[in-house]
């Protein structure tokens, strides 16, 4: 049996019934339904066992079923304190309260990373679960242990609560179907003597139409209880303060990542893009052999350092480890200039300090900050003279690169690229101001200039 063939059971068509009556008789076909029911038989199994240990639980007018509910409260109680209780407990609610695929696979994030409003929610609803169950259902279900004492008593109270409901629903899942054989017996003129029912003096037809009664009544209290077990389960099983704080600040911090993951694949990839197009047409334009030679060889190497880049962006996405030593660092600067002259550009570089010495942070966000005020220089100016300058002191980092202002070209031109104005620059100005310092790009005495102060003791 497959997981989603779990939820719910093919409804016959019923279509002479009325609309009330076929919502009535719709749980009966729902194997949630059946599945929350055994939830609260299995619950009174530590009732019987108990009973089994007192001397006349179970003898003529020893009211048994009272004695199931009360004998196993110490025991429930010393449960709850049991870290490990509250981990097994949710495990269950989740699978037999809400059965489907969320359930047996799915990991309780209070920051939602489930969609309440999507697949989850569709489950919660084919599990018998109110609308917008995503949250309310089994995802809002903790299964870890218990860390606090406040955890302890929501615990205890759900034992309390599932023993007891449990309890008693076992006790009308025996004694009803009881009431309706004797009922059956009296209306067919073979009476039925049970012990814990009174016998019926006189039997007649007519209690054949009472037959029925005791089974509808089972079943709409073992729904109704089901569900009430199924609205408590997040509230007293559900994660504490503590976990969704910490559920919501794994969540921020892997959406910062991927916002940073896509940024990176915008500066490599344009990068590598940029520069193929304008090597390509600056070769077409040259119609020299040993020109397109240089071309080619400058695209293979700048291709090659971006698919390394889209490698280690494929392995954050598939959530390997990844190490950020893999990423590349001002140290690494050499390459980001000799990829700009092999483009065509005229590239002065002044480079002081220990760049090697400075933060990984600092220098990894650095490098790429330098790599799309390069790529904003041969996508808007072409294959100019550009100034790069990137100095290292104690205290700050500083990057200063500069290029004569582009005159408007056709689109067609060899050099410029047209496309992306905007987005790289913004990103500058974004990563800058993470790393608590300031960027300035735009024209500036002639020149467009892309400026950046990153302090490095906030990164030490």
């Amino acid at each position: 049996m497959r997981w989603h063939d779990v939820g719910v059971l093919p409804t016959p068509s019923v279509p002479a019934l009325p609309a009330p009556l076929r919502a009535a008789v719709r749980p009966l076909f729902r194997t949630v339904t059946y599945s929350r029911w055994l939830h609260l038989l299995v619950a009174s199994v530590l009732g019987i066992l108990c009973g089994f240990f007192r001397s006349g639980t179970f003898a003529p007018g020893g009211r048994p079923w009272l004695w199931i509910a009360v004998l196993p409260l110490p025991l429930a109680l010393l449960a709850a304190l049991v870290p490990a209780v509250r981990r097994f407990e949710g495990i269950q609610a989740r699978l037999l309260l809400f059965p489907g695929p969320h359930a047996a696979h799915g990991t309780y994030d209070a920051g939602g990373t489930y969609d309440a409003g999507g697949t989850h929610e569709a489950h919660g609803r084919a599990a018998g679960g109110r609308r917008g169950t995503g949250r309310s259902g089994a995802h809002a279900i903790s299964t870890t242990p218990s860390a606090t004492w406040a955890d302890r008593c929501r615990t205890a109270v759900w034992l309390l609560l599932r023993l007891e409901a449990g309890v008693a629903l076992t006790a009308l899942s025996i004694q009803l179907p009881a009431l309706t054989a004797v009922f059956v017996g009296a209306g067919t003129g073979h009476p039925v003597q049970l012990r814990s029912l009174p016998a019926i003096a006189s039997p007649q037809w007519w209690y054949l139409l009472l037959a029925p009664l005791p089974m509808a009544l089972l079943f709409a209290v073992a729904v109704v209880a089901g569900r009430g077990m199924a609205a408590a389960a997040p509230r007293l099983l559900g994660p504490s303060a503590a976990e969704r704080l910490a559920a919501l600040e794994t969540r921020t911090e892997r959406l910062l990542e991927h916002n940073r993951l896509a940024q990176e694949l915008h500066d490599s990839i344009g990068h590598a893009l940029t520069v193929a197009v304008v090597q390509a047409g600056a070769a077409r334009a040259a119609g020299s052999p040993e020109f397109t030679d240089r071309a080619l060889a400058a695209i293979e190497e700048t291709g090659r350092q971006a698919l390394d880049d889209l490698e280690r962006a494929l392995r954050l996405l598939r959530q390997d480890t990844t190490r950020s030593a893999d990423r590349p660092t001002l140290a690494d600067a050499a390459r980001l200039l000799e990829s700009a002259r092999a483009a065509g550009s005229t590239v002065s570089a002044e480079l002081h300090g220990a760049l090697e010495e400075v933060p990984g942070p600092v220098s990894r966000e650095g490098y790429r900050m330098v790599q799309e005020a390069l790529t904003n220089v041969l996508r808007h100016a072409g294959p100019v003279a550009v100034s790069v300058r990137i100095a290292a002191s104690r205290d700050e980092l500083e990057l200063d690169i500069r290029n004569p202002l582009p005159a408007p070209v056709p689109a067609d031109a060899a050099g410029a690229v047209p496309g992306g104005r905007g987005r790289g620059l913004r990103g500058i100005r974004e990563r800058a101001a993470l790393l608590g310092g300031v960027a300035e790009t735009g024209p500036r005495d002639g020149e467009w200039r892309v400026r950046a102060r990153l302090p490095l003791h906030l990164a030490s």
